[in-house]
């Protein structure tokens, strides 16, 4: 394909990855240990945004879609997140649980990839989270009907604006209830991947695989998982 009269030089464009390396011997006893060791060294490196995932996903048609979402929550069940559940990723869950995530470490030439087996967490869950969550959020959630087509901003604002009034902020986590369209997901890994940039692409790609397909496997429990090398 000819990049003639483009701005950039894309495909000239490259890094040379040569600040790591991940050996067998280097991965934790579990996938949990490993992603939270590895999350704690985006975190004292100061990386922007260290929670900040791909979230990919299909609908019953097989038509694929990924956003940008953040982590809330990593625990022996899996990787939580919250949304609109009438959202685009929301119905697409709801035809399709399965999907994928992607932590992009660039900085640290580093992403961990996650496939695996979608629930929504409990209301109890969601309502918690929910209130943790600043007040123009939770008003925001109620504003919002994520992923539908609107006239314009000032529609989105003029809504914000009449719920404030319904809502008024007084300080309390409970001022703003949670919203009936609006909830929590964990992804339950079959598979999580932890890959390092290497120098001549030679990555180094080390997966944790899920030992039974029968039943969801305990992030924190080494038993339940087995490791593989793939090729970069």
């Amino acid at each position: 394909m000819s990049t003639e009269g483009t701005e950039h030089d894309l495909a000239g464009m490259r890094t040379s990855y040569d600040v790591g390396r991940l050996l067998e011997a280097d991965l934790a006893a579990s996938p949990l240990a490993q992603f939270t060791s590895w999350m704690t060294d985006t975190v004292t490196a100061g990386l922007a945004e260290p929670n900040a995932m791909v979230l990919a996903t299909s609908d019953s048609g097989g038509v694929p879609s990924a956003r940008t979402v953040l982590l809330k929550a990593v625990d022996a069940r899996g990787f939580s997140f919250y949304s609109n559940l009438a959202s685009r990723k929301g119905r697409a869950l709801a035809d399709n649980p399965r999907a994928s995530l992607v932590f992009p470490w660039h900085p640290m030439m580093r992403q961990v990839v996650v496939v695996g087996d979608v629930e929504q967490v409990s209301r109890d869950e969601a309502r918690a989270y929910f209130a943790s969550r600043p007040y123009g959020s939770r008003l925001g959630a109620w504003a919002s009907a994520q992923s539908t087509v609107i006239a314009s901003r000032e529609v989105l604002k003029a809504k914000y604006a009449e719920l404030a009034s319904v809502f008024p902020d007084t300080g309390d986590a409970t001022d703003v209830p949670l919203p009936d369209g609006w909830g929590g997901y964990v992804v339950a890994p079959r598979t999580v991947e932890f890959w390092q940039g290497r120098p001549s692409r030679l990555h180094d790609r080390l997966r944790y695989v899920r030992v039974s397909d029968d039943a969801p496997a305990a992030l924190d429990d080494p038993t339940a998982w087995r490791t593989e090398r793939l090729s970069p």
